[in-house]
């Protein structure tokens, strides 16, 4: 039998639980960020991923771990608000102060830019709107450390040899193939449902977008939607003749909006 003292602390433990999951959830000023490149001030797009910065989110640490990716995660579900419209976010991760979710493909027309709202649930606690400004581009590159998720035809990363430790990494090669993960690089032909992945069809993007190594631009093979990763862009060059070395910066540019400039990769002759 528990002891008079012990249903004391129990009851206090379950009651702070309680009160954690009915505190309200709360998006960080300017915490809603491309899911790539974590740029702040710049717009988001239909059919890419962000992260959500704020406080109150799920009280446990949850991963998504079916595709279609569902709308709810750990308690915690994502909805954008571009007027009379209302679409839930599938999700991918969710933690206490982060959220990372697929923007719906729907939510504003092609081409065009809104400010929408975005409200995060708690377990039926809806935070406060947070505004953000959606529009048809937001070129991110996927990268660790600053160096970009660039994939070698034998399946290495384009990294310096020796990046990390226990990893086999080695530059790319002037003349051969790369492919780049991406993020936010607009509509593309037939566009999946929202949280599915691309498996079942090539989809490529509308608008073709232009890669630079080093300054130097890059044939394009292939620019659109990964086939196994939701939301996620996949890019497909030959990497150009440029002067080699271990930190050539690698930048996406379509729309007239270029990805950031401190994402590089390493290229050998």
């Amino acid at each position: 039998m528990k002891t008079y003292g012990a249903i004391l602390v129990s009851t206090a433990m379950f009651l702070a639980g309680a009160s954690l999951g009915l505190a309200q959830p709360s998006i960080t000023s300017g915490g809603i960020l491309n899911g790539a490149s974590f740029a702040t001030g710049v717009q988001i797009t239909p059919g890419s991923l962000i992260s959500i910065f704020g406080t109150n989110f799920a009280a446990h640490a949850a991963s998504a771990d079916t595709i279609p990716l569902s709308n709810t995660l750990g308690g915690v579900s994502v909805e954008f608000v571009n007027g009379n419209t209302k679409l839930p976010a599938p999700m991918l991760f969710a933690d206490s102060t982060q959220l990372n979710v697929e923007v719906p493909w729907e939510l504003v027309p092609n081409g065009t830019t809104a400010n929408v709202n975005v409200i995060v649930t708690n377990n039926g606690k809806a935070s406060p709107p947070a505004q953000v400004t959606v529009g048809p581009f937001s070129p991110g590159v996927f990268a660790s450390n600053g160096l970009a998720i660039a994939v070698n035809p034998d399946g290495t990363l384009a990294w310096p040899v020796g990046a990390v430790p226990g990893l086999t990494t080695h530059p790319a090669k002037i003349g051969e193939a790369l492919v780049l993960y991406a993020n936010g690089l607009g509509a593309v032909k037939n566009p999946p449902a929202d949280g599915q992945n691309s498996i079942d069809e090539l989809r490529n993007t509308l608008v073709p977008p232009q890669v630079t190594v080093g300054g130097v631009t890059a044939p394009i093979i292939f620019a659109g939607l990964s086939p196994q990763f939701v939301g996620v862009n996949q890019v497909n060059i030959t990497v150009p003749a440029v002067a080699p070395g271990d930190s050539l910066p690698l930048e996406i540019k379509v729309g007239g909006i270029t990805s950031p400039s401190n994402i590089t990769i390493a290229v050998s002759q």
